[in-house]
């Protein structure tokens, strides 16, 4: 998130945040939603657990932690975009008792002091920060020792005629779709070329170690289209 691509970012969420929820279930056959499920029950907290969910965007994963950990689990969700967190904070508002509370932030500059949370959650989101090592060492320095990283991002799958078929909808259907939805003239072009970007899974779990973080796992979800990464902070 170098101080040069931050506010095309920014305007480009803040412009398909309206229609963001819904392209993301279309366009993902809700498949979004399961990947989000599966990253809070991958998240080992105590009964009164603090998490920070990072790049948190219209709140679905900072809900979905709620839904699942209960009510007495504290959870912060951080996001650039004025647009997507004044969405967050209409679905908290509908939620009784959220125990949540929202910041507009970037994730090279968290707002908080060492050892404040149990885990930090990223959603897709890690792939749009240039300087992924700097943001996952600033989530190794607000974790609590043995505090869980998750970062859930969208991959390519192996070499095998699926990659063909789902290259040919993701790089070419995807963009049609999203740009008549969204009204964005290139949002959803530059979603296929961000992941096309992203680290290779083997290159990224090493980003995460040399920012300190042991116990290192990928979890492909529905053959290979997202990854759930998952990392520790040594006690």
């Amino acid at each position: 998130m170098q101080s040069r691509e931050l506010p095309f970012v920014r305007e480009m969420f803040d412009s398909i945040a309206p229609r963001y929820d819904l392209l993301n279930r279309l366009l993902s056959l809700r498949q979004d939603v399961v990947w989000r499920k599966k990253l809070v029950s991958a998240m080992r907290l105590p009964e009164n657990g603090r998490v920070l969910d990072v790049a948190c965007g219209t709140g679905d994963v900072t809900l979905e932690i709620v839904r699942q950990k209960g009510a007495m689990v504290s959870v912060t969700g951080i996001d650039f975009s004025p647009g997507m967190l004044r969405l967050a904070r209409e679905k908290i508002q509908r939620t009784p008792h959220p125990a949540v509370s929202l910041l507009a932030g970037d994730a090279l500059a968290l707002p908080f002091g060492a050892g404040s949370f149990h885990a930090v959650t990223i959603a897709f989101g890690i792939r749009n920060i240039q300087d992924k090592a700097g943001a996952l060492k600033a989530f190794f320095d607000c974790l609590l020792p043995g505090g869980m990283v998750l970062v859930l991002e969208l991959a390519t799958p192996k070499k095998t005629r699926l990659r063909d078929a789902y290259l040919t909808y993701f790089q070419r259907v995807l963009p049609i779709i999203g740009r008549l939805f969204s009204n964005h003239r290139f949002a959803y072009s530059y979603l296929p070329e961000s992941v096309t970007r992203f680290p290779t899974t083997g290159a990224f779990m090493s980003i995460m170690a040399d920012a300190g973080f042991g116990h290192i796992s990928c979890r492909r979800l529905t053959l290979g289209i997202a990854n759930l990464f998952v990392g520790v902070k040594p006690r």
